[in-house]
């Protein structure tokens, strides 16, 4: 049992977000396609430890899940020649649809973005049903308490029920009230895909990549708008270094160890692009677009040494004036501690400290304790990189920061 727990998570980490939205496109409620979803998972560990797991599990959860719902319109007296065709084609129709199902994915993040839910709504329940995340990993992304997130995606799903949301991509005239959200929440999912928040594994390139292809199909549906090409970059950027970033026993390398020639150059080249697309519009560099300017200074160095650490400076101040955040501000400052030193750098992380700032993060604790550990105070650091790594659910991340604490 045990080990089908283990697979049938990894199945579900890489193929919710279809299996969702080809619920969703069946049924047009969300939550109901996820509830079905979940009722399939259930079934799953009550029958493949006795007939194996699926060769495609993903179309096997699907229309197990699509049996679930033709069940409960029958039940409910509804059936009709529309459901009766379904129940009939779904053994045949399951494996060529599985194909197809990538497009509802698109949709079902518009659907799950749609204004009539708060914007909080709207992440919590993207990043559920489409990043395949769980309410404990969202709550630590959001840095707000597990039940809050719960209570959020419940409402939600009863929001777009009630609202009768259609299950769409929305005419042009109605993007630009969702476009903010939609791409907020797949940087939320690249994101968790780069550095994962919990489990054994550093990155999850399965999620970080159906993050980046869905950015490119929104870049494609608006050309010009500068901010989806900009995030198209920065995910471009972040992605070209995964293969440096995880060693062959899965432990992580940090950017200063990385050897550069495994970076995807091509991918790179891409970002570089795709920035340049940004810029074309002619609107100014925002939230995403100066992310990638970061990014880029990165991508281009020759070696960690030769990063230009003072243009980075200057462009998260720039991030900092357009969109404040503690976690703006935090990565400013181990900028900072690049281009002129620790001493300065502590100065603002301990004024992100005192504002309570990132409380129950384990990333201004670890930012801090490399700052300490530069300036000679041994102790200090000590105490700090521990404490970051009791807060941190990510194993590797973890050993990363108890070896750093050790070390010292």
């Amino acid at each position: 049992m045990t080990d089908i727990s283990g697979t049938l998570d990894a199945i579900w980490r890489i193929e919710s977000a279809r299996i969702v939205a080809s619920l969703a496109k069946m049924t047009g409620d969300v939550g109901l396609a996820e509830d079905l979803a979940q009722e399939a998972l259930v079934d799953a560990l009550s029958q493949w430890p006795e007939t194996g797991v699926p060769r495609n599990a993903g179309a096997w959860l699907t229309a197990v899940a699509k049996r679930k719902a033709i069940d409960g319109w029958r039940r409910a007296e509804r059936l009709d020649e529309r459901y009766r065709a379904i129940a009939h084609n779904l053994e045949e129709a399951a494996e060529d649809e599985w194909q197809s199902i990538p497009d509802d994915v698109l949709r079902l993040i518009f659907t799950a973005c749609h204004p009539v839910l708060s914007r909080e709504a709207q992440v919590s329940l993207t990043l559920r049903v489409v990043g395949g995340l769980t309410t404990e990993e969202i709550a630590r992304m959001l840095l707000v308490p597990v039940a809050t997130v719960q209570q959020r995606i419940v409402r939600a799903k009863k929001t777009l029920s009630a609202a009768r949301v259609p299950f769409e991509v929305p005419e042009p005239n109605e993007w630009s009230d969702r476009i903010g959200a939609v791409l907020g929440v797949v940087y939320l999912i690249f994101t968790e895909g780069y550095a994962a928040t919990s489990g054994e594994r550093w990155v999850r390139t399965e999620l970080a990549n159906e993050a980046l292809r869905l950015g490119r199909a929104v870049a494609g549906m608006l050309p010009r708008e500068p901010e989806v090409h900009g995030l198209v970059a920065l995910m471009e950027f972040q992605a070209s270094r995964f293969s440096a970033r995880v060693a062959g026993d899965g432990s992580s390398i940090l950017l200063a160890d990385q050897d550069r020639s495994r970076w995807d150059r091509s991918q790179i080249g891409r970002g570089r692009a795709a920035l340049e697309r940004a810029d074309a519009v002619g609107r100014g560099r925002g939230n995403y677009s100066l992310q990638a300017a970061i990014a880029e200074c990165h991508a281009i160095a020759p070696a960690f040494n030769e990063t230009d650490w003072n243009r980075i400076v200057l462009l998260y101040e720039a991030l900092g004036r357009l969109a404040p955040s503690p976690i703006v501000e935090l990565n400013r400052a181990v900028a900072v501690s690049m281009a002129t030193g620790p001493e300065s750098a502590l100065r603002i992380v301990d004024r992100l400290d005192a504002r309570g700032a990132l409380r129950g993060s384990h990333l201004l604790p670890s930012v801090r304790g490399e700052l300490l550990a530069r300036l000679g105070r041994i102790e200090e650091a000590r105490s700090e990189l521990l404490t970051a790594a009791g807060l941190t659910a990510n194993e590797q991340e973890k050993a990363v920061l108890e070896s750093k604490a050790k070390s010292l």
